[in-house]
């Protein structure tokens, strides 16, 4: 979750890694700190807080002098926000510093082990073990140290090591973590993700498990855990490095919500053509296509609502049974998986920990796998058995927008092309989907354009204490995120339920003044919903309702209507979210907490 940069070449580095760590604080922000060789020592400059604090304290990088460094932006796991747990991490005499993202599972066993050796710890974390383990290995030979740390510690990592005795190298480990290694004009890099160095360069180097890079100013080497060297090809990243930076916006999640119609047009237009759904990377044929029995949709967070929303959509137009699972609980009910079984794993950084081990969980069993992520070259694209890529570009705020659109538009894509082979649609029906799709870039414009008459909403319930969101069918898809929006960046209490549910406990709940937000946008259950809408506001609700254009009977239910235009019935998600993400976006800022960095949360979650 953390974030982790590291420089080597003929530029002050210190600079450098600042800037760095700046792209990547969505990944961590309650502390940060740097370590560069000065010429004489391992200098480390660490402060508790945003980056800025940092920046402050070291004038950005001046007082640090030095041509090789490491940084590190901290999201607590192993003890409280401080300097002290602040990363980088000494070794005893100073000699070895260590920045890492991930969790070292037995750390207590090994720190046990090494304070029987006369160690002495001075942190609360799992990360000062690697430090000092590394001192215990280490007789001359960095390369040999690391490798049999590596074979000691159990978890997931991903670790910059600097090594005074060799200044002009700096080395980088992986092992269910994401790092990538950046090849620049006048020096090299490590990151955990692309921003961090698309400033320097846009050929990257994915790092694979369990392999070890080493960088010099002039040079890369890569190395298995055998110590045996091993080839690497680069990749080009394509991304604009504007599309990394806020652009004039406020917030970045301002920004990115702005990027939602260009997000789907990326996504959508490149798999159509000439009426015909064609996603290249995807290489299943039809016969494959036809021999799936049953679909599991595995993800976390906002990522599982798309997978619900997708249930509905594979199963009306596909006829495929489909089971939606959070990924963090699929390995441990021992799900029943059969050969053929699709399993897709959704993830914007192709790095979640429980997605991914959800997936290794899939391959095990050899069931099939496919990965529908936003990042190339990223964990799951690689190891699932196929991928699907959303192109979203960089998503810099914590709380998702664009990404879950263009998730959204990858699963209906793959639904009608599924339900086009099996025979349950027609060419006409095909057809008219995908003029559907085509028109959901402008409509959802449309639905941003009009976000004064939302902000003006939304600065009425500031002060909220709970939301309720409710929705059937589809509904319910789009309520569960609403509502996730919501707390995430605004702190306030709020539930998503099946409007159905209602009556089961959740209205002893309703009582005067509270806001309940009613989405109802499925046709053939209107008159349920409005019937849902009806026993809050007779306990006291206010109700705020997202429907279509034209369903002006609501207005006799609901306190405040908000019109999505029309589409089909399996699409609604892409265009009721809009208007509740704006909402939660101007609630936020009308409290003036940290849209992009809200409290206790990141970006990538890479540890389970």
């Amino acid at each position: 979750m953390c974030g982790i940069v590291g420089y080597i070449g003929a530029s002050q580095a210190a600079p450098i890694l600042l800037d760095g760590l700046g792209k990547l604080e969505y990944r961590g922000y309650d502390s940060a700190g740097i370590a560069v060789f000065d010429g004489t020592k391992l200098a480390v400059k660490k402060a508790t807080g945003r980056l800025k604090v940092l920046s402050e304290l070291t004038h950005d990088g001046a007082t640090m002098p030095g041509l090789s460094g490491i940084g590190h932006t901290r999201w607590a796991t192993h003890g409280a926000p401080s300097d002290t747990n602040a990363h980088p991490h000494y070794n005893q005499d100073e000699t070895i510093a260590v920045v890492h993202n991930g969790i070292i599972e037995n750390y207590q066993k090994v720190k046990k082990k090494l304070t029987n050796q006369g160690y002495q710890f001075v942190s609360e974390t799992d990360t000062e073990v690697l430090a000092h383990l590394l001192d215990y290995y280490y007789k001359g030979d960095p390369l040999e140290a690391i490798r049999k740390v590596m074979h000691r510690v159990e978890g997931s990592y991903a670790l910059g090591i600097l090594f005074k005795e060799h200044p002009e190298q700096i080395f980088a480990v992986r092992k269910d973590s994401p790092l990538i290694v950046g090849k620049g004009k006048d020096g090299n890099l490590i990151a955990s993700d692309v921003p961090a160095v698309l400033k320097y360069t846009r050929d990257v180097y994915f790092i694979q498990n369990e392999e070890i890079a080493v960088l010099s100013a002039k040079g890369i080497e890569f190395y298995n855990l055998d110590s045996e060297a091993i080839a690497k090809e680069s990749t080009t990243i394509e991304w604009d490095l504007n599309a990394a930076e806020k652009g004039g916006y406020e917030h970045f999640m301002l920004k990115e919500m702005y990027e939602q119609p260009k997000t789907v047009r990326d996504t959508l237009t490149p798999r159509l053509k000439e009426n015909q759904i064609v996603i290249e990377e995807l290489g299943m044929t039809d016969e494959e296509i036809r021999g799936i029995r049953r679909i599991h949709i595995i993800a976390c967070g906002s990522a599982y609502h798309t997978g619900v929303t997708a249930k509905y959509v594979f199963e009306g137009m596909a006829r495929i049974p489909v089971e939606v699972d959070l990924a963090s609980e699929f390995r441990y009910r021992n799900p029943i998986l059969e050969a053929d079984d699709l399993v897709i794993i959704i993830s914007q950084s192709g790095e979640t920990a429980d997605s991914l081990a959800a997936l290794r969980e899939a391959k095990e069993r050899g069931v099939q796998t496919l990965g529908i992520v936003n990042v190339v070259g990223s964990s799951i694209a690689r190891e699932a058995d196929r991928v699907m890529y959303t192109w979203a570009g960089p998503e810099i705020a914590v709380a998702t927008t664009k990404a879950y659109s263009a998730q959204l538009i990858a699963q209906y894509l793959l639904a009608i092309k599924f339900a086009q082979v099996r025979g349950q649609l027609t060419e006409r029906e095909v057809e008219r989907l995908l003029n559907d799709l085509k028109r959901l870039p402008d409509q959802i414009e449309m639905l941003l354009a009009n976000k004064e008459r939302i902000q003006r909403f939304a600065n009425r319930y500031i002060a909220a204490k709970d939301v309720f969101f409710i929705g059937r069918g589809v509904d319910y898809a789009i309520s569960l995120e609403g509502s996730l929006k919501l707390k995430e960046i605004s702190y306030i209490h709020s539930e998503a339920y099946a409007a159905g549910e209602l009556k089961h406990g959740t209205i002893s709940l309703i009582e005067e003044g509270t806001l309940v937000a009613a989405v109802a946008t499925q046709e053939d259950l209107y008159k349920k919903s409005i019937s849902n809408i009806v026993e809050v506001r007779t306990r006291g609700a206010f109700v705020l309702a997202v429907t279509n254009e034209g369903n002006t009977q609501i207005e006799k239910t609901a306190d405040y209507v908000i019109y999505i235009p029309q589409t089909n019935r399996y699409f609604t998600n892409s265009l009721a979210i809009i208007p509740l993400q704006l909402f939660s976006y101007y609630v936020s800022v009308g409290k003036g907490c940290d849209v992009d960095k809200p409290r206790n949360l990141a970006k990538s979650v890479t540890v389970e």
